[in-house]
């Protein structure tokens, strides 16, 4: 029995060693492999030598399988293979883990977790779907994962638009995490559901669900960074809740807070974080994730208020912060970000006066929509959008008509559609008695006086500047002074400043057309100083000319010539960088139509009248309304 004792040990001490040294080598390859991979440049071909290289020692079939999964996910982020990445991460799922192994279990759910990214992005959620109920199936015992998958796929019922089944999904999450213990998890999937009905755009179910979610998170004892992420969660739940809204004043006292806890989670260490429970190791963001979208709802705020110098500078940071997270993580929400930054800072671009930088940017978001099938369906209509207010700044009127309607063709959110309509309602009062049918038929669907699609404060007031305008340019003036004076009023009641001197300027021409100069005067002062503010370069074009001809007909030769000079000053920017603009290579992107069948939509000036709507992922936080007119 002894000497059986001792043959047995001798056996076990030499396969012990034998693991020991397959792990050395595999790990010493793996090094080498996430060497390459986070050089810079990245040396993926390298990368994927190192990885191939596991498999002729004949490795065990954990690393065998954990080996596919790298391989699957590098092939995928990193090159146009994505067959064989999808190959390589099947191979992954195929093995028959030992039971009871929660290491092993955790892998599994891994690569079910992967190929699902893969299908999904690749279109084909109904392919995804099986196997993550599978994966749901047998990771009970392993709760971060469970709860992590049952995410995942109420994720992929969201993208179809069955929000019962999602919600239903975060249901059964919570009750979950309630089973288990996890008073962490468990609010996470509470605050899902606020987020699915502003996906949604049920804006009044959102408030009371919101003001329990945050009676939740501040009754929450916890460890304090776990805190802070329930209520970064929860504040960019209701700062996008009012910014959806159009309300821009309302949600500073929201925003404030959000920044303060951003800060306040960047002063904490991940390691303070223990958790007994590992349903508690479920997030909804990583904390540099979280720093990043903070980034993006400040953007998003300062571009509906006018504070573009603010917007830029947010999204210096936000985007440098990027490029160093996308050298580590390949998570496909930080394209979505980079890409959302891109389509506010763009329209900061030319409302400044930047044109030829705005289209290298068009072109680099045209360029990341490229790289995700997924990325790309859910921002053409946004990138048709960049382009028609591109050429609105260039004044390629027919150019910007072709873009707009084929926005409308891809879209069916009613917010992008009625900001993506009064654009083009700008185009047509632009162009005079062209298109008086049709813009007749737009005017009549963004009526704020009687019926309005959507509800944001924004977007009504930009409405109400639109069909000012069409009555200054058609002579009504008395009616043109009534919409401006709401628009003014809208405006001023929620800080919307380039909503205001628009109105403000406007207002100052029909009062000097009516011969009215001191009025018009009091319109025009502070119309520019608000213009030099934001900076609107084309407003401050605009007000300048006025204050030129003002000052003219009072006999104020010095005034006149000092706002002619400013007026000279901001034409020969403005020339410059239009001819700068006209002259990239990037310029022929104007002419650049998508085709109809690329999403299937519903036609162009009936879509207003749906109300069944959403948008995949992170919804609030596509463009804003921001009329970008040229004057």
């Amino acid at each position: 029995m002894a000497a059986q004792a001792a043959a047995a040990a001798q056996a076990a001490a030499a396969q012990a060693a034998q693991a020991e040294a397959a792990e050395s080598w595999y790990l010493a390859l793996l090094g080498f492999a996430e060497h390459f991979r986070t050089s810079s440049p990245p040396k993926i071909r390298l990368c994927v030598h190192c990885l191939q290289a596991v498999f002729p020692f004949k490795p065990p079939q954990r690393i065998e399988a954990r080996t596919h999964l790298q391989l699957g996910s590098v092939l995928y982020h990193h090159t146009k293979n994505s067959e064989q990445a999808r190959s390589h991460l099947e191979k992954a799922c195929v093995w028959e883990w030992p039971s009871g192994s929660a290491a092993a279990a955790e892998g599994i759910q891994l690569a079910f977790s992967s190929l699902n990214m893969t299908v999904s992005f690749q279109n084909s959620v109904d392919a995804a779907k099986p196997l993550l109920r599978k994966a749901i199936q047998i990771s009970q015992q392993t709760p971060y994962w469970h709860c992590r998958l049952l995410f995942q796929l109420a994720q992929l019922h969201t993208l179809e638009k069955d929000l019962v089944s999602a919600c239903d999904l975060l249901g059964v999450g919570a009750e979950y995490a309630r089973v288990v213990g996890s008073e962490y998890t468990r609010p996470q999937h509470l605050l899902l559901s606020p987020q699915l009905l502003l996906m949604e755009r049920k804006l009044q179910e959102v408030h009371p669900l919101l003001t329990l979610c945050g009676q939740i998170v501040e009754n929450w004892q916890g460890n304090p960074i776990q805190k802070e992420s329930l209520r970064v969660f929860f504040l960019v739940l209701q700062v996008t809740h009012y910014l959806d809204a159009g309300q821009v004043k309302s949600v500073k006292p929201c925003l404030k807070q959000l920044q303060q806890c951003i800060q306040t989670i960047s002063t904490l260490h991940d390691d303070e974080i223990l958790p007994s429970n590992p349903a508690d190791l479920f997030h909804w963001l990583p904390k540099e994730h979280m720093c990043v979208l903070v980034y993006l709802v400040t953007v998003m705020h300062s571009m509906q208020a006018g504070y573009l110098e603010k917007a830029q500078k947010y999204t210096d940071k936000a985007l440098m912060q990027l490029e160093k997270l996308k050298m580590l993580d390949c998570s496909p929400i930080l394209s979505s970000f980079q890409v959302i930054l891109l389509e506010h800072i763009i329209m900061c671009r030319l409302v400044t006066g930047h044109k030829a930088t705005a289209l290298q940017e068009i072109s680099q978001v045209c360029q990341l929509c490229q790289q995700s099938p997924r990325l790309f369906s859910n921002h053409a209509a946004q990138l048709h959008t960049l382009l028609g207010l591109y050429c609105v700044s260039v004044n390629c009127m027919d150019n910007a008509e072709a873009q707009f309607t084929t926005a409308l063709r891809l879209t069916n959110h009613q917010e992008l559609w009625a900001f993506i309509v009064t654009n083009l309602a700008s185009v047509y009062i632009r162009e005079g008695n062209r298109h008086q049918e049709v813009l007749y038929s737009l005017l009549e669907r963004i009526n704020p006086d009687h019926s309005f699609p959507v509800s944001s404060h924004c977007l009504r007031a930009a409405a109400f500047y639109v069909r000012g305008l069409f009555s200054f340019f058609q002579g009504r003036y008395n009616e043109a002074k009534r919409f401006l004076r709401e628009t003014l009023k809208m405006s001023n009641a929620e800080d919307l400043n380039r909503l205001t001197a628009c109105s403000l300027v406007l207002l100052g021409h029909i009062f000097y057309v009516l011969g009215n100069h001191r009025e018009s005067n009091n319109m025009v002062v502070p119309a520019m100083q608000l213009a030099s503010k934001i900076p609107d370069m084309s407003v401050q074009l605009w007000s300048s000319a006025l204050l030129r001809d003002l000052n003219k007909a009072c006999g104020n030769a010095m005034d006149a010539h000092e706002a002619a000079q400013m007026h000279q000053n901001f034409s020969q920017q403005l020339l410059q960088d239009h001819i700068e603009a006209c002259s990239l290579p990037e310029h022929n992107l104007i002419t650049v139509l998508l085709p109809n069948t690329v999403k299937a939509a519903s036609q162009s000036l009936s879509i207003c009248d749906e109300r069944n709507v959403g948008i995949a992922q992170v919804s609030c936080l596509g463009p804003k309304a921001w009329v970008c007119l040229s004057h």
